[in-house]
């Protein structure tokens, strides 16, 4: 059975930082691209950043820019996402997803982690 698992999801303040990371069994990952999403309430599932294959590729939507870094080592944990300067606005469930190599959408999920950032 395939699975992702996210951790490192919790409270913090506005200006703090947190580390997502991103476990997986099932198969391995080494030749997927690998992205975070988030859900915030009442919201749609919004994408936040993808590391290609590689690692040479990032893609960071335009609110995190500056302020969240993705990478990966597929020896260990296939993914992590940095998270700095983290505002209000960043609070949400935030989904870590792999897409094979061949297509465009995202094919497997875990189940999500909240991160909570206060004023």
């Amino acid at each position: 059975q395939v699975q992702l698992v996210e951790s490192g999801g919790g409270l913090v303040q506005a200006g703090g930082s947190l580390r997502l990371s991103c476990a997986a069994s099932g198969r391995t990952f080494s030749s997927y691209t690998m992205g975070w999403f988030r859900q915030a309430p009442g919201k749609e599932r919004e994408f936040v950043a993808s590391i290609s294959a590689s690692g040479g590729t990032r893609v960071y939507a335009d609110s995190v820019k500056g302020r969240f870094n993705i990478s990966r080592d597929n020896a260990k944990i296939p993914q992590a996402l940095q998270m700095n300067g983290l505002k209000p606005e960043d609070t949400a469930v935030y989904y870590c997803a792999a897409r094979d190599p061949w297509a465009s959408d995202f094919r497997f999920w875990g189940q999500g982690t909240q991160v909570t950032v206060s004023s």
